[in-house]
């Protein structure tokens, strides 16, 4: 997800991915499956029902363990999150073997359980975020930034909306002092929300 799509060829790029990687610019994904971090993952089946739910993938909460005077995580955090990111991609590879014999796979019940609601609000958030991407595009910047600032208060959760909605670094990334700020105030609350399998926290 990216509504500059120039802002993520660089990474796509470094990646040299060898399937085609597609950019959501009108973070379309994000309202349809209430994503709101990347990166984040949906499992869907052959038949093309939900196996998991809308989760961090592979992500797990070290960011605001974050040192500024390193500008950078220590070799803990980082020892961490890689053992979290083999561990979710073991799921996958074993979901893709051995299908819903997998013990990672949810059957229905448990992936609707799983399912974060999406209030009116958050929906409306998401219909605002791409008008206000319309708009920008046809230069009507004041416009889409009143929009845009009406989204992060509807959808105070949404990371995708804020990131894509506030100032940007050099490298088309929203790392700032607003996002920092942000980061730094959420008290108890989650970045990434803990994944519901061992090995993810």
């Amino acid at each position: 997800m990216d509504a500059e799509i120039e802002a993520a060829r660089p990474w796509v790029d470094e990646a040299s991915p060898a399937f085609v990687t597609l950019i959501d610019e009108n973070h379309q994904l994000s309202s349809l499956y209430n994503m709101v971090n990347v990166p984040q993952a949906v499992w869907i089946d052959e038949d093309g029902k939900i196996v998991r739910p809308t989760e961090s993938g592979g992500s797990i909460d070290i960011l605001r363990e974050f040192d500024m005077e390193i500008m950078g995580f220590k070799p803990e955090a980082m020892e961490r999150a890689a053992a979290a990111k083999a561990t979710y991609t073991g799921a996958v590879k074993d979901w893709a073997i051995n299908g819903k014999e997998s013990p990672y796979a949810f059957d229905p019940d448990a992936a609707r359980d799983h399912v974060e609601p999406m209030t009116d609000d958050m929906a409306l958030a998401h219909t605002k975020f791409q008008l206000g991407q319309f708009l920008l595009k046809n230069g009507r910047e004041n416009e889409a930034n009143e929009l845009f600032s009406e989204c992060r208060d509807l959808h105070p959760d949404s990371w995708n909306i804020f990131r894509q909605t506030s100032e940007k670094m050099e490298t088309g990334i929203a790392a700032g002092e607003a996002f920092w700020g942000k980061v730094m105030s959420l008290g108890d609350k989650e970045y990434y929300k803990t994944v519901d399998m061992p090995g993810m926290s």
